[in-house]
C-alpha cells in the first residue's frame, strides 16, 4: 500500500461521477457512437433534454467529457480516455472504440 491520496481521491471522483446509469449510459453512447449532440442524446435515453444536459455538465465538471460547438448545436465527446477502459471492465465489453 502507498500513501498517495492525491491519486486516490482523483480516481474517487471519477468513479463517482459515472456512479449513475444515465451518466455511464451517456459515456458508452459516446465511446460507441464517437461525438453526439443532447438531441440526439434526449431521443435515445428517452428523458427530458434537462435531464440529459445536467447529467452532461456532470461529466463535463470533471473531465470526462468535452463539447465543441457545431453551428447552433453542441457536439459531446469523450475527453478522458481514462473512462474507455473503465466502462469496458464494468460493463464486459471489449473493443470500444
Amino acid at each position: 500500500m502507498d500513501n498517495n491520496f492525491k491519486a486516490y481521491n482523483e480516481a474517487a471522483e471519477l468513479l463517482k461521477a459515472m456512479a449513475h446509469p444515465v451518466r455511464l449510459c451517456i459515456v458508452r453512447g459516446l465511446l460507441t457512437k464517437d461525438s453526439c449532440n443532447v438531441s440526439y442524446m434526449q431521443e435515445c435515453l428517452d428523458l427530458p433534454q434537462s435531464t440529459v444536459s445536467q447529467h452532461l455538465q456532470k461529466l463535463r465538471s470533471m473531465g470526462i467529457v468535452e463539447a465543441e460547438r457545431k453551428g447552433l448545436e453542441m457536439y459531446y465527446r469523450i475527453a478522458d480516455e481514462r473512462v474507455r477502459a473503465l466502462v469496458s471492465a464494468v460493463l464486459g465489453e471489449e473493443g470500444l472504440k
